[in-house]
């Protein structure tokens, strides 16, 4: 079973920007997708950006033109990089696998659909 290990959260200030580490057990780059999701306090945890097998990306509206979701060429790292912060950003992020699908999968952002979970990395924006 892969695991999952998300790194890069701090505190920064709005306007600021921040890359966030998902870095897997085994080679993910064909045959798993992946999506990051969030989870502010009192709020229900939302997917805001995934990642298909063939390299099509999905964006909640809300970050949509501030945050790009990428994989690294050696296929073990799926990163979010963060710009642009807003206050409304701070949550616990974590990133998600769904696989392996050996004829690939496209991205999503319907955590029902993820078997796959790291433990989380916080992201705190104020001023």
């Amino acid at each position: 079973q892969v695991r999952l290990v998300e790194s890069g959260g701090s505190s920064v200030q709005p306007g600021g920007s921040l890359r966030l580490s998902c870095v897997a057990s085994e080679y993910i780059q064909t045959q798993y997708c992946v999506t990051w999701f969030r989870q502010a306090a009192g709020k229900e945890r939302e997917g805001i950006a995934g990642i298909g097998t063939d390299g099509g990306t999905k964006f909640k509206y809300s970050v949509k033109g501030r945050f790009t979701i990428s994989r690294d060429n050696a296929g073990h790292i799926v990163y979010l990089k963060m710009d642009d912060v807003q206050v409304s950003d701070t949550a616990m992020y974590y990133c998600a696998a769904r696989g392996p699908w050996f004829g690939g999968c496209w991205a999503t952002l319907d955590s029902d659909l993820f078997d796959h979970w790291g433990q989380g990395t916080q992201v705190t924006v104020s001023s």
